[in-house]
């Protein structure tokens, strides 16, 4: 009997995004801050810019974290950093000093971004399918800093000496950026802040086909019950969320949409069917074989018939508005499951 929906690497990943989104909004407040007292016009376009990636990447992590589908709380130690926030908001201590503190803090962030990254190469292969728009949030992150070592050079030269530092230095951070361009190689990073529908969904139903795999290929009872606990979690918060938001949207425009209402819920019935079953049991992968079907033809039908009409008949920034509403929609699917196992 799968007793336990969660397994505690999972919910270690999920804390550790939960404490990337603290410190993201920490990233947003402190840049604010700096382009309000930065009187250099050069560094507070730079830091503008900066400001503008990490607005966009506090979306890309909220889209990390709902496709994820484990609700984290942020650490001890992250909520003392908040509170550590002082040194940023005092009026006695240089535009140098604060840069620094805010470099130190982007560190934090890259290296929790990769963390979660190498976490996910060796806890499962869904997870890394999931939690894909981080690497745009990696990337960027880790290009801040080398714009920060920059104006942290400028900024200290000038409190030192009162002068300016020698030319060049632009054009070094610009070659550093470009050399982790390289290294980076295929990511591509985002412009928006928010995927489009479609782009959601895609990422669900392939997350769903990893995890059956996973499911199907596991001889442990344990890995299985861990693997089956993410699927149940998933596919029911997915066809909840798009009885709410999807289908009423696309009703419209596609006649066939009371079957795939009638197939969502034949699934989430499937699904509560194989709960109680032992993962050990000798019926449990063939009902997974049964669900497999079930879900892939449910899958077909909607990437073959809705997806043309979400395209046809919806503007991009509709699509994306459909996006925030079914990631909310998941999000308070994922807390009330969470709530009810308490």
């Amino acid at each position: 009997m799968v007793s336990s929906l969660d397994d505690t690497k999972r919910l270690a990943i999920a804390t550790k995004l939960a404490d990337m989104k603290v410190l993201q909004n920490l990233l947003i407040n402190n840049e604010q801050r700096f382009i309000e007292d930065c009187t250099d016009d050069d560094i507070r376009d730079r830091i503008q810019n900066m400001l503008e990636d990490d607005r966009k990447n506090l979306g890309v992590l909220d889209t990390v974290i709902v496709q994820y589908g484990i609700k984290g709380e942020p650490t001890e130690t992250t909520h003392k950093r908040v509170e550590l926030q002082e040194l940023i908001e005092s009026s006695d201590v240089s535009l140098f000093e604060k840069v620094q503190e805010h470099e130190l803090l982007k560190h934090k962030q890259v290296m929790a971004g990769l963390l979660v990254h190498k976490a996910a190469q060796v806890v499962g292969a869904d997870i890394e399918a999931a939690i894909a728009p981080l690497n745009t949030v990696n990337f960027e992150n880790r290009a801040h800093q080398e714009q920060l070592k920059g104006i942290l050079e400028i900024l200290g030269v000038r409190e030192l000496t009162g002068k300016e530092p020698l030319q060049g230095l632009w054009g070094r951070v610009q070659d550093a950026v470009a050399a982790l361009t390289g290294v980076v190689g295929s990511v591509v990073t985002r412009t928006d802040d928010e995927m489009s529908i479609r782009e959601l969904l895609l990422m669900d139903h392939t997350k769903a086909d990893i995890l059956f795999v996973e499911v199907l290929n596991a001889s442990e009872p344990q890995k299985i019950q861990e693997y089956f606990g993410q699927l149940y979690k998933d596919i029911k918060v997915h066809g909840l969320a798009e009885e709410q938001v999807l289908y009423p949207a696309v009703r419209p425009y596609y006649e066939h949409m009371q079957e795939i209402f009638e197939q969502t819920d034949e699934v989430i019935l499937m699904l509560d069917e194989i709960k109680p079953l032992d993962p050990a049991a000798s019926e449990f992968k063939a009902k997974i074989e049964q669900l497999r079907t079930a879900v892939r033809t449910h899958i077909n039908q909607e990437e073959n018939d809705i997806f043309p009409k979400l395209r046809d008949n919806f503007s991009h920034e509709q699509q994306k508005q459909m996006a925030t509403e079914f990631k909310t929609a998941k999000s308070k699917l994922q807390s009330s499951m969470a709530d009810s196992k308490t």
